[in-house]
């Protein structure tokens, strides 16, 4: 089974909740042979916690993501897929191999795909998490 996690990535949030939504959609899910978490490849925000918590649980990791998320650390996933140049031309191919989402958080991109998500009919997991201002 491949797990979609989305959710934001350089917004900063609270990383205490952010861990504990993730922890919870993981615990939701229903046990599998084998289970692969797949994100945006990214080594921040939701991502890295969902990276993080899958290799704790000895589950698989993917990235699929744009080439410019080369141009940031990436977390060591077991493969990735990159997808065109811009930030979204990879949500299609995301979207075609995961049999469920959890959206937790994110902006713009991560609503977009858990409602096209929900619209291929797939099982779609939703945690609001307010984004906490940038200090500037």
């Amino acid at each position: 089974m491949r797990v979609g996690v989305i959710g934001y990535s350089g917004q900063r949030f609270d990383l205490n909740a952010g861990r504990a939504f993730v922890r919870k959609a993981f615990d939701l899910l229903p046990r599998h042979e084998t289970i692969e978490v797949v994100s945006g490849l990214t080594y921040l925000g939701i991502p890295a916690i969902a990276y993080e918590e899958a290799v704790r649980r000895g589950w698989k990791t993917a990235g699929v993501a744009c080439s410019k998320a080369i141009e940031f650390e990436c977390f060591p996933v077991d493969r990735s897929i990159i997808v065109g140049r811009e930030w979204g031309d990879e949500s299609q191919t995301f979207l075609n191999i995961v049999d469920v989402v959890i959206r937790v958080g994110g902006g713009k991109q991560a609503h977009e795909e858990a409602r096209q998500a929900k619209l291929l009919g797939k099982p779609v997991f939703e945690f609001e998490l307010p984004a906490l201002l940038m200090a500037g």
